[in-house]
């Protein structure tokens, strides 16, 4: 088969990697979740972990659990240490991961994805607000409490510090779209950039043009991406079209030539109209008569507990879902897998938001002055043994302490009235060693991600101050300090709720509640420790019997 034949674009794909799709397509065409692969091939030295190999292992890993592959990125030759901006399809993947096409990224070991913790816990949270998470085929992700405090920390302070160079770039960025210019993101079909301003491509103008008076005219989506599949025409990123590749489109103001960044907007003189009015306002019309005006779409809805909630009565997981009343209000809710799968467990489902506050205010209350200092000292000690495991930075410098050690002991032999030609020549020999050695580990430090403590422990009061309704605040509160959340239903319509947390100096803390049948009254008022010595603190409220 050809390359271009296939329901996704694989021209990234080597012939020989190409043949394992021939061979079984089954993974681009079944599955109940779609996902992406991301591979990644450093050096030839790699045999075990090329792209063929990776390849393999990832869609072995999709049948067996039931993806769907719609998006291949690969990175060829491309070092994994601080060269992440330099990786094009990486780079690519994240900027994908916001159009809703996909809700994994599989990489064949979490290695391929960044040996930084610091750019892990970067993009891996870039990823999560686009509600996509991470998955590697060979592994198991199961990261120990000291790995998990980490990673929240590092992404935490990559929040906090890059604030001001966040206000650097978008200042450069506002000085760019005062002036007109491209301020970067994915270019609309129909345009091109010359000299970094929008000009209209002559190839792909007669596309978008095209559909737009298809859908003015009354033609559907799923009508449009047949045709100009039938015809061959490509997206933007060259993949073939769907459903989701018009939704930004017909939305997109700078088809009828107004350009907008932030709060900075030019509505004539500076983006060219490609567009005109009267279809453009067809279109809008048509929009609104099917309800897919942006006012209108589906919301996304960050379950905080996804991953880290389970069910008291049989131990399986419980996952967001939602339900409309005959009012057509939405309500957001955990249920257990078991139960909806009906294999027997009777669990309630227990209120997103209520649920999720409850955690939060018992995580808050255990953030004292003792335990950021004891957050602090885990992410450095977890730090120093990434360094030790994932670079070559130890051994680098015990190579040199030995290369050191034989230049003194020359150097000894000579001032003791030893020499000869031979010495001479081994001590200019380990002289040359010892400087490649130290340009070597030099290179490797700047490399490593190496935080302080004190650094941590300013963000971390800094952090203790936040604010607990900012969704941002409490995700990050619940990555950093909780480990899982059980929940049990009571025969008396109350619920009991055990959070377990990543710090094991911090007792396990169980509470008796029973939800509000107000959706806002999700406070714990009247709350005190009741739990005898040696076991989990157990929170009963007022009127808990």
């Amino acid at each position: 088969m050809k390359k271009n034949k296939w329901p996704i674009d694989l021209s990234m794909l080597t012939d020989l990697e190409l043949s394992q799709f021939e061979d079984d397509p089954w993974t681009l065409y079944h599955g109940e979740i779609d996902i992406s692969l991301y591979l990644r091939f450093s050096n030839e030295k790699q045999k075990e972990q090329s792209i063929e190999g990776q390849l393999r292992d990832c869609r072995a890993y999709c049948k067996q659990h039931g993806y769907r592959i719609v998006a291949v990125y690969v990175d060829r030759a491309k070092t994994g240490r601080k060269q992440v901006t330099k990786r094009v399809s990486f780079q690519q993947m994240i900027l994908d991961s916001g159009n809703g096409l996909w809700n994994y990224v599989l990489v064949w070991q979490l290695d391929r994805f960044a040996r930084n913790r610091y750019d892990s816990a970067v993009y891996k949270a870039k990823l999560r607000q686009n509600n996509v998470k991470v998955l590697s085929a060979m592994e198991t992700i199961s990261p120990n409490p000291e790995g998990i405090i980490l990673e929240a920390v590092l992404e935490g302070m990559a929040e906090y510090y890059s604030a001001e160079l966040s206000v650097k770039v978008s200042r450069g960025m506002k000085e760019s779209a005062i002036k007109g210019m491209s301020v970067g993101g994915v270019l609309p079909l129909g345009y091109k950039i010359e000299n970094k301003r929008y000009v209209i491509d002559p190839v792909t103008a007669p596309i978008a043009q095209e559909a737009f008076t298809l859908y003015a005219n009354g033609a559907t989506v799923a009508d449009i991406c047949t045709l100009f599949n039938e015809k061959g025409y490509r997206t933007v990123q060259g993949g073939e079209f769907n459903k989701n590749s018009f939704h930004r489109m017909f939305r997109n103001e700078r088809y009828i030539g107004v350009y907008q960044h932030g709060d900075i907007r030019h509505e004539s003189g500076v983006m060219p109209q490609l567009i005109s009015k009267e279809v453009w306002d067809r279109v809008q019309e048509r929009l609104k008569e099917t309800n897919q005006a942006p006012a209108r779409g589906k919301a996304k809805v960050d379950y905080l507990l996804s991953g880290k909630l389970f069910c008291g009565h049989c131990q399986d997981t419980m996952v967001g879902e939602s339900g409309t009343n005959r009012h057509g209000k939405v309500y957001n809710y955990y249920s257990c897998t078991s139960h909806k799968k009906r294999r027997g467990c009777d669990k309630r489902p227990v209120r997103k938001d209520w649920l999720e506050d409850v955690v939060v205010q018992d995580a808050m209350a255990i953030l004292t002055d003792d335990v950021i200092e004891e957050i602090a000292d885990i992410a450095i000690r977890q730090s120093e043994l990434d360094i030790e495991q994932n670079t070559t930075i130890p051994a680098l410098e015990e190579e040199l302490k030995e290369t050191v050690s034989s230049i003194s002991n020359i150097i000894s032999m000579i001032e003791k009235g030893v020499a000869s030609t031979a010495l001479a020549s081994r001590l200019s020999e380990l002289e040359k060693k010892q400087k490649t050695i130290s340009r070597d580990l030099e290179r490797e430090k700047k490399n490593a991600f190496v935080i302080d403590k004190y650094q941590v422990m300013y963000w971390l009061n800094r952090f203790k101050d936040g604010d607990i309704e900012d969704p941002a605040f409490r995700r990050q509160l619940i990555a950093l300090l909780v480990n899982s959340v059980t929940v049990w239903d009571e025969s008396d319509g109350w619920y009991t709720i055990t959070s377990v947390y990543n710090l094991l100096s911090t007792p396990n803390k169980t509470v008796r509640l029973q939800m509000p049948s107000s959706p806002t009254a999700t406070r714990v008022p009247g709350c005190s420790d009741l739990a005898p010595s040696g076991s989990p603190a157990e929170l009963r409220c007022s009127g808990a019997g």
